[in-house]
């Protein structure tokens, strides 16, 4: 105390300013970088920190997961369609001092390299192959960013492609294709059952001409079934008779 027993209350103020300038509160999802006369020294772990003041600066990194979004890019496939294709980066820093002194602005940086890789990747895939493997594209771009942020520490963990919007024209085509094959598979698909039908009715036709009694007791349960109605009018084929005779003749020589 004896040391600022001669100073003025402004200088003790200064004094104690500056000493309080030197307490750094360093939060649990932050690294401080610390510069030394403009040199690298050190890194602060959560906490509370001391630093020279004047001599020594404190750069606080935060180290949680971050997303960025990449904007929309106009891209042309390669079969020469138009596309607007956007995405979002996961990105963590696992190295606090490779991310301040090797990039001026590391999210930045990130970002503008994801755009150039999305274009890269997409152009280089048909249109076919971008709606369908969003997953595989996606991935192609992490590889691709995640092997040049290594040396700003940076840890890309995920890509994600969002949208891709195509011009109307070509929304209007897909429809009238998609309409076009759902149309296809309907008719394969009747002609499939026109052939189940017509085989079974071959085997009917085959078993009808072995027991022509079968064709008399059809003939008897559509007459059945059209009772069921209540029509106040029923037409018997002419062919009745000889089924009823049939019938009977049929019976007699399962009796005896």
């Amino acid at each position: 105390m004896e040391i600022f027993a001669g100073l003025t209350v402004p200088v003790l103020v200064a004094v104690l300013i500056l000493i309080l300038s030197g307490l750094k509160i360093v939060n649990q999802y932050e690294r401080g970088v610390v510069l030394t006369l403009g040199k690298f020294s050190g890194i602060r772990a959560p906490g509370l920190r001391v630093v020279v003041p004047i001599f020594q600066r404190m750069i606080k990194v935060d180290v949680r997961s971050m997303p960025i979004d990449v904007p929309k890019q106009e891209v042309i496939t390669k079969d020469n369609v138009t596309a607007a294709v956007d995405a979002v980066v996961y990105l963590r820093v696992v190295d606090p001092a490779k991310a301040v002194l090797e990039t001026t602005n590391y999210v930045y940086a990130t970002s503008q390299f994801a755009q150039a890789a999305l274009r890269d990747v997409t152009g280089g895939a048909e249109l076919d192959e971008l709606l369908s493997s969003r997953e595989a594209i996606s991935e192609k771009i992490k590889e691709i960013v995640d092997s040049e942020t290594d040396k700003w520490g940076i840890d890309v963990e995920n890509v994600k492609v969002q949208n891709i919007e195509l011009p109307q024209d070509m929304k209007r085509a897909m429809a009238k294709q998609a309409e076009a094959e759902r149309e296809r598979r309907a008719k394969i698909i009747a002609a499939e059952g026109e052939q189940m039908s017509a085989t079974k009715l071959g085997e009917a036709a085959d078993i009808i001409a072995s027991h022509p009694i079968a064709l008399q007791l059809r003939n008897l349960q559509v007459l059945t079934e059209i009772a069921v109605e209540k029509n106040s009018t029923i037409i018997f084929p002419s062919q009745f008779m000889d089924t009823v005779d049939s019938v009977k003749q049929f019976m007699a020589k399962e009796i005896k």
